[in-house]
């Protein structure tokens, strides 16, 4: 999938996922950018790094790649939260 990949992030590849759909990975890892998006809701990057066992250029440049493309992972997100199923 070449051409996709941003010049800026070299550490940030894409995958083409189980449904199609393409989703930003930490390259070398299969870690979804989104992953650690969500994951930084709630904890800083050093603790990112640990729980995913990632060095922490990785998760500062997950985040950074989020900035720039903040739409697109948002998308993915919602999307993907639209199709868990809803504990009320």
């Amino acid at each position: 999938l070449q051409g996709l990949d941003d010049p800026n992030f070299p550490n940030v590849t894409y995958r083409r996922g189980a449904s199609g759909t393409l989703s930003s990975v930490l390259r070398g890892t299969g870690i979804r950018v989104q992953t650690i998006v969500i994951a930084s809701q709630n904890s800083t990057p050093a603790e990112i790094a640990e729980d995913y066992d990632l060095p922490h250029t990785q998760v500062q440049e997950a985040l950074g790649f989020y900035e720039i493309h903040r739409a697109e992972i948002d998308a993915h997100i919602q999307a993907e939260a639209a199709l868990e199923p809803k504990d009320e």
